[in-house]
C-alpha cells in the first residue's frame, strides 16, 4: 500500500435495545455507533454507503443509500466523524458488514471503505 492509498479507519460499538424489542414476535433492535477517522493525507467525503444484514437463520438484508443518517460528512485528514444508527433482525445474534462510498473532493476519485464484519448479540448470548 502506498502512502497515497484511502485510509479510513472504521470503528464499531453495538448495543442491544432491549426496550424496544419484541422477542416473543422475533424482533431484536440493535443500535450501532460508528467512528470513521481519515488516517490519510487527504480529504476524503462519504457519498453512500452499502450493508450487508445476515441473522441467525441466514436470512440476509442489503441496504444501500446515500449518506448516512441524512448526511454526507467531508473528512479533512486526521478528522473523525460518529454517527449512531439502528437496525432490525429475527434473531437474538447476527452480523453486519459492507462499505461506504467515499470521493476525493480534490480529483473525484472515488474507493471503497470496507466495514469489517461485526456482531450483533443480546447479552444472554454473550455467556
Amino acid at each position: 500500500m502506498s502512502d497515497t492509498s484511502p485510509k479510513i479507519n472504521i470503528g464499531v460499538k453495538t448495543r442491544f435495545i432491549v426496550e424496544q424489542s419484541q422477542p416473543q414476535d422475533n424482533r431484536f433492535v440493535f443500535a450501532y455507533t460508528i467512528t470513521l477517522t481519515n488516517e490519510g493525507i487527504e480529504a476524503a467525503q462519504l457519498i453512500s454507503r452499502h450493508w450487508v444484514i445476515t441473522d441467525a437463520n441466514n436470512e440476509t438484508q442489503e441496504v444501500k443509500g446515500l449518506g448516512v443518517i441524512g448526511k454526507q460528512p467531508l473528512l479533512a485528514p486526521g478528522e473523525s466523524y460518529t454517527y449512531t444508527s439502528g437496525v432490525v433482525i429475527a434473531t437474538d445474534t447476527g452480523t453486519m458488514s459492507g462499505s461506504y462510498q467515499m470521493r476525493y473532493p480534490s480529483n473525484g476519485l472515488e474507493f471503497n471503505a470496507e466495514i469489517p464484519i461485526f456482531g450483533l448479540v443480546t447479552p444472554e448470548r454473550l455467556h
